[in-house]
């Protein structure tokens, strides 16, 4: 899974060299693109846990930082260094951060 990051340090973001439909296309066609979606602004999250039995809700993200993760993309590689090789082609890569995380199947 590539979680897809903002990163306040990174080069500003240009519309223009935003290329997330050709990057989109190109995994599409190599059959390395499973899913991928946007997510809502950090404002509108919603964080749920429950401490001593009772269902705690907060407004807006876990953690308070200056990145958040706007979006995520699943991958099929066949090995890290595909999926390093996927990530390095995202816009994102540029102008935030992408995070590879292998999906740990439950059973295993």
């Amino acid at each position: 899974m590539l979680f897809i990051c903002t990163d306040p340090t990174a080069s500003k973001y240009v519309a223009a060299e935003d290329n997330i439909e050709e990057w989109g296309a190109e995994m599409e066609a190599r059959g390395v693109a499973l899913h991928g979606d946007r997510l809502r602004p950090v404002e509108d999250a919603t964080t749920v846990t429950v401490r001593g039995g009772e269902v705690v809700v907060s407004n807006g993200p876990f953690a308070k930082t200056e990145g958040w993760i706007a979006g995520y993309d699943i991958i099929k590689c066949t090995d890290l260094d595909e999926a390093i090789e996927v990530a390095s082609k995202h816009p994102m890569a540029k102008f935030g951060k992408i995070e590879i995380r292998p999906v740990w199947p439950l059973g295993e």
